[in-house]
């Protein structure tokens, strides 16, 4: 099995050194393929990911950790609720494009529509 071809969604702020994109976007490839059940966007700059219940907690804050520390305009919040792990992901509005991308990314992995 081939993996959908997810476009690079790390912008120029981004301080990740290029050779670390590819795997660190795996991981929420991975993270979105394995967990995702839905998606909604709660406002232009506001996205909400709902993963599976038995999502590994310490895992996904590490990831999104990792991520808002070389990507600081992400505010990632991590909240268990009703038998899911709620992701919520923000970012200012010069980065909604960066959200887009992100929300398509995210679909995509999971076999959603965006």
């Amino acid at each position: 099995m081939t993996s959908p071809h997810i476009e690079n969604f790390a912008p120029d702020a981004c301080t990740l050194p290029a050779a670390e994109l590819p795997v660190r976007g795996a991981e929420f490839t991975a993270l979105f393929a394995a967990s995702l059940r839905g998606l909604q966007r709660v406002a232009q700059t506001s996205l909400r990911l709902t993963l599976a219940g038995d999502t590994d907690q310490s895992t996904l804050m590490d990831l999104t950790a990792r991520e808002a520390e070389c990507c600081s305009f992400f505010t990632f919040t991590v909240l268990a609720v009703d038998g899911a792990v709620l992701l919520d992901v923000s970012v200012p509005p010069a980065y909604v494009d960066v959200l887009d991308s992100l929300a398509r990314h995210a679909a995509s992995a999971a076999g959603l529509a965006a």
